[in-house]
Protein backbone atom coordinates (compact mmCIF):
# COMPACT_ATOMS: atom_id res chain seq x y z
CA UNK A 1 0.00 0.00 0.00
CA UNK A 2 1.26 3.27 -0.91
CA UNK A 3 1.95 5.81 1.70
CA UNK A 4 -0.70 8.42 0.50
CA UNK A 5 -3.34 5.31 0.71
CA UNK A 6 -2.72 5.14 4.01
CA UNK A 7 -3.02 8.51 4.51
CA UNK A 8 -6.10 8.74 3.32
CA UNK A 9 -7.61 5.56 5.28
CA UNK A 10 -6.38 7.45 8.50
CA UNK A 11 -7.89 10.44 7.45
CA UNK A 12 -11.58 8.05 6.67
CA UNK A 13 -11.15 6.46 10.50
CA UNK A 14 -10.38 9.77 12.16
CA UNK A 15 -13.69 11.59 10.58
CA UNK A 16 -15.80 9.33 12.31
CA UNK A 17 -14.04 9.64 15.93
CA UNK A 18 -17.57 10.65 18.00
CA UNK A 19 -18.05 13.44 19.79
CA UNK A 20 -16.74 12.77 23.20
CA UNK A 21 -14.44 10.21 22.45
CA UNK A 22 -10.95 9.66 21.89
CA UNK A 23 -8.86 7.15 20.25
CA UNK A 24 -5.28 6.06 20.02
CA UNK A 25 -2.38 6.53 17.22
CA UNK A 26 -1.65 2.56 17.99
CA UNK A 27 -5.94 1.75 17.47
CA UNK A 28 -6.34 3.46 14.45
CA UNK A 29 -3.48 1.75 13.35
CA UNK A 30 -4.94 -1.36 14.32
CA UNK A 31 -8.63 -0.94 13.27
CA UNK A 32 -6.72 -0.53 9.50
CA UNK A 33 -4.83 -4.42 10.39
CA UNK A 34 -1.54 -2.61 10.14
CA UNK A 35 -0.53 -2.24 14.14
CA UNK A 36 3.14 -1.84 13.68
CA UNK A 37 2.28 1.68 11.92
CA UNK A 38 1.00 3.92 15.18
CA UNK A 39 3.86 6.55 14.16
CA UNK A 40 2.52 6.72 10.55
CA UNK A 41 -0.61 7.73 11.71
CA UNK A 42 0.80 10.61 13.67
CA UNK A 43 2.83 11.65 10.64
CA UNK A 44 -0.80 11.31 8.23
CA UNK A 45 -2.43 13.35 10.87
CA UNK A 46 0.58 16.16 10.92
CA UNK A 47 -0.38 16.16 7.18
CA UNK A 48 -3.53 16.04 6.97
CA UNK A 49 -5.01 19.21 4.59
CA UNK A 50 -6.89 21.84 6.60
CA UNK A 51 -9.88 21.35 4.49
CA UNK A 52 -10.40 17.87 5.59
CA UNK A 53 -11.61 19.50 9.33
CA UNK A 54 -10.77 16.22 10.58
CA UNK A 55 -11.23 16.22 14.25
CA UNK A 56 -7.01 15.28 15.14
CA UNK A 57 -7.70 16.61 18.69
CA UNK A 58 -9.60 12.97 19.81
CA UNK A 59 -6.03 11.16 19.06
CA UNK A 60 -3.79 10.84 21.48
CA UNK A 61 -1.19 8.39 22.78
CA UNK A 62 -0.99 4.93 24.14
CA UNK A 63 -1.38 6.44 27.20
CA UNK A 64 -3.99 8.44 26.69
CA UNK A 65 -1.36 11.79 27.10
CA UNK A 66 -2.50 14.74 24.46
CA UNK A 67 0.15 15.75 21.87
CA UNK A 68 2.84 18.65 22.83
CA UNK A 69 1.76 22.05 23.27
CA UNK A 70 -2.00 20.14 23.92
CA UNK A 71 -3.85 22.88 25.66
CA UNK A 72 -6.23 23.88 23.18
CA UNK A 73 -6.27 20.32 22.55
CA UNK A 74 -7.04 19.79 25.84
CA UNK A 75 -9.60 22.20 26.30
CA UNK A 76 -11.60 21.26 22.62
CA UNK A 77 -11.60 17.67 24.55
CA UNK A 78 -12.91 18.89 27.78
CA UNK A 79 -15.39 20.76 25.94
CA UNK A 80 -16.74 17.75 24.83
CA UNK A 81 -16.73 16.15 28.02
CA UNK A 82 -13.76 13.55 27.85
CA UNK A 83 -12.67 12.73 31.13
CA UNK A 84 -8.95 13.58 32.36
CA UNK A 85 -7.28 12.01 34.91
CA UNK A 86 -5.48 13.93 37.59
CA UNK A 87 -1.82 13.73 36.03
CA UNK A 88 -3.69 15.48 32.76
CA UNK A 89 -4.17 12.67 31.19
CA UNK A 90 -7.16 11.43 29.23
CA UNK A 91 -8.64 8.80 31.27
CA UNK A 92 -8.45 6.28 28.06
CA UNK A 93 -11.17 3.64 30.23
CA UNK A 94 -13.78 6.07 30.28
CA UNK A 95 -13.50 8.43 27.06
CA UNK A 96 -11.75 5.13 24.40
CA UNK A 97 -13.32 4.49 21.51
CA UNK A 98 -12.49 1.36 19.51
CA UNK A 99 -14.24 -0.11 16.66
CA UNK A 100 -12.95 -3.35 14.70
CA UNK A 101 -11.39 -3.35 11.00
CA UNK A 102 -14.54 -4.44 9.16
CA UNK A 103 -16.94 -2.19 10.80
CA UNK A 104 -14.57 1.17 10.28
CA UNK A 105 -14.40 -0.08 6.38
CA UNK A 106 -18.14 -0.27 6.20
CA UNK A 107 -18.70 2.85 7.48
CA UNK A 108 -16.41 5.68 7.12
CA UNK A 109 -16.68 8.01 4.73
CA UNK A 110 -15.72 7.10 0.80
CA UNK A 111 -15.41 10.94 -0.21
CA UNK A 112 -12.42 11.90 1.80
Amino acid sequence: MKREEFYNLVYRVVAVIPYGRVTTYGQIALMLGMPQYARLVGHALHSAPGYLDLPCHRVVNSTGRPVPGWNEQRTLLSNEGVYFKDNGNVDLKRSIWRRDASDIRENIPKNL
